[in-house]
């Protein structure tokens, strides 16, 4: 066993421990009581983005085709219907797990490893994908305060906890070759921006609040599989699970 899956088993047995030890004492009743911190982190964020990763996905959105820029996504989707599956299993949906198998299995070979979504031209449509946040939530596990992290930014407690476990199972973090793993994860969250791009104008208001709300409210809509209603959802997803955003062409 190389060093980074003993590191990557690690973060999943602490992650587990901080579940089980903190899981059921997390209060509900006031969901940003640390907006004061997660104000100044979200403006770190903010300025991160606005001097850095706006900039850099500006440059990648002007120089790469659109298709290319979608088989890219698709790409990537399609890597992350492997922990997807993962966590449909763990929250007893076998066919939430099977379809996710299915359309890996489908667009890794005949989508010409993802770049060419098949799988939804024979009725295995791209649904949300699972997390382990979400996970948590099916468990039991209550979701603590609203959270901003640096760089990664809208979180809870309970999907902050979730974090190791997504990294442990994430198959991008298992490319052996140190700078071909960061470049591709580099990669991973240009793709991400250049979505939440076409998302911005909807943003009105206090940009902090609406952002806390429809990440909230995405969060409730994805783990109750849309039984919920959901004031943002198709047009606010999670910070690293997206559906198909944008004006791509859908023939791709």
């Amino acid at each position: 066993m190389n060093s980074l899956m003993v590191c990557r088993l690690r973060m999943l047995l602490l992650s587990v421990g901080l579940v089980l030890a903190s899981g059921p004492a997390w209060a509900e009743e006031d969901v940003d009581p640390w907006e004061n911190f997660n104000r100044k982190v979200f403006a770190f964020n903010e300025t991160a983005d606005r001097f850095v990763l706006r900039p850099v996905t500006n440059a990648y959105k002007f120089v790469t085709p659109r298709f290319v820029q979608r088989g890219v996504s698709n790409a990537f989707s399609n890597i992350m219907e492997v922990p997807s599956a993962l966590n449909g299993l763990l929250q007893g949906k076998p066919g939430s797990a099977g379809r996710d198998l299915g359309r890996f299995a489908i667009n890794s070979t005949l989508g010409v490893g993802g770049l060419w979504d098949v799988a939804q031209h024979m009725g295995l449509e791209n649904g949300d994908q699972e997390d382990f946040g979400q996970t948590l939530a099916v468990w039991g596990v209550s979701q603590g305060p609203y959270l901003v992290l640096p760089f990664l930014g809208p979180s809870t407690v309970r999907d902050t906890v979730a974090l190791p476990v997504e990294w442990a199972t994430d198959p991008l973090f298992y490319i052996d070759h140190t700078r071909t793993r960061y470049s591709v994860v580099a990669f991973y969250h240009i793709d991400n921006r250049l979505q939440l791009m076409e998302l911005e104008e909807h943003v009105i208001g206090d940009r902090y609040v609406f952002i806390r709300d429809a990440y909230l409210q995405r969060r409730e809509y994805l783990i109750h599989d849309g039984e919920v209603e959901d004031d943002f959802g198709g047009d606010f997803g999670d910070y690293g699970d997206f559906g198909d955003y944008g004006d791509y062409d859908d023939d791709f």
